[in-house]
């Protein structure tokens, strides 16, 4: 892939710099080189300009449009929530400009195509906040399954499940679980992160089936989710997400035909390794800053033209799957 952008500095903005950025995402910006934070933008200016100051950002803004069409900001990051992700894409297209949007691409697969449409006809890079395919401690889970550790793959299985949280009992507002911004609640949130992940390290899915409902009651989004698929590769999977259980956990766990690898979605909890009697405990320390090396990875594609590994197309692809799944939702 060609260098995209010249010049020694490629400067960014962010459009919504709420609590995703302030340790996640916005200091990998400022830590990576070649990079520059140049100017953020929240509706609430005095919340912009707070952030601003305590980053040591230059610019603060409370309209988008100033951080898009600004003539001193080379690419943007649209981290909002995923229901404006579609009008902010657009307009950065229009615009000519790098971007990196927040997970999910968009709220449904309709939307996701129309923002990937909009880059692949301008050749801009588009790069989503998937992050843990960058992470060293899922290039490891990559590798081992690749290098044949548990032999051949044959199946995986995914559990997340967590209490109901003080917000969902108290009945106040949560876009999280406002069916008309995320339909399948936490699931939308946190299930892509997985589904994302699960699909980087396996292939692509051939077919999902799924099923959704609300158990609960405490929100219009559903809060249990399970599905079944199959790979490309003819690897098969399950996965659960349930959001009022009793505890929370999170097991990733892949099946082969001479082992067993297990780890944790979200969790930095060690990569355990079982083959026959033998087991082995591997840990892998997330950075400070857990999209450092996604940020350093879209600096390498832009100016050194290597291809990152989270794009428009494979967040589409994980859109796709995110439908399939819900579709069928009661």
């Amino acid at each position: 892939m060609k260098n995209v952008l010249s010049g020694s500095t490629i400067r960014w903005g962010i459009i919504g710099c709420g609590a995703v950025t302030e340790i996640k995402s916005g200091p990998a910006y400022q830590k990576t080189e070649g990079f520059e934070l140049t100017a953020v933008m929240r509706r609430n200016l005095a919340l912009a300009k707070s952030y601003a100051q305590r980053h040591h950002v230059a610019h603060y803004f409370d309209d988008a449009d100033s951080i898009i069409n600004n003539p001193n900001i080379d690419a943007v990051y649209i981290a909002t929530p995923p229901d404006s992700h579609k009008h902010y894409a657009l307009l950065v297209a229009k615009a000519g400009k790098p971007c990196c949007i927040e997970k999910p691409l968009a709220p449904n697969y309709a939307d996701s195509v129309a923002i990937v449409e909009a880059f692949k006809a301008k050749k801009l890079p588009l790069f989503v906040a998937y992050y843990r395919r960058s992470l060293p401690r899922f290039n490891k889970v990559k590798s081992l399954l690749e290098t044949g550790a548990i032999g051949e793959v044959r199946h995986v299985s995914w559990h997340l499940s967590k209490p109901a949280n003080a917000l969902d009992l108290s009945g106040e507002y949560n876009w999280r679980t406002d069916n008309a911004i995320a339909k399948g609640g936490y699931f939308d949130d946190l299930a892509s992160h997985g589904l994302d992940l699960i699909s980087y390290l396996l292939g692509n899915f051939k077919t999902v089936q799924g099923l959704a409902t609300n158990q609960q009651g405490l929100y219009s989004a559903f809060d249990a989710v399970t599905a079944n698929w199959l790979h490309e590769s003819g690897v098969t999977g399950v996965g659960s997400w349930n959001f009022g259980a009793a505890a929370r956990q999170d097991r990733l766990t892949f099946y082969g035909s001479a082992g067993e690898l297990r780890c944790s979605v979200f969790d930095e909890a060690p990569l355990i390794l079982s083959q026959g009697e033998q087991r082995q405990e591997l840990s892998i320390d997330n950075p400070d800053n857990i999209q450092l090396y996604h940020v350093q990875n879209m600096q390498a594609q832009l100016v050194k033209g290597i291809s990152h590994p989270s794009t428009g197309k494979s967040a589409l692809h994980t859109s796709w799957v995110m439908e399939q799944i819900l579709q069928d939702g009661g």
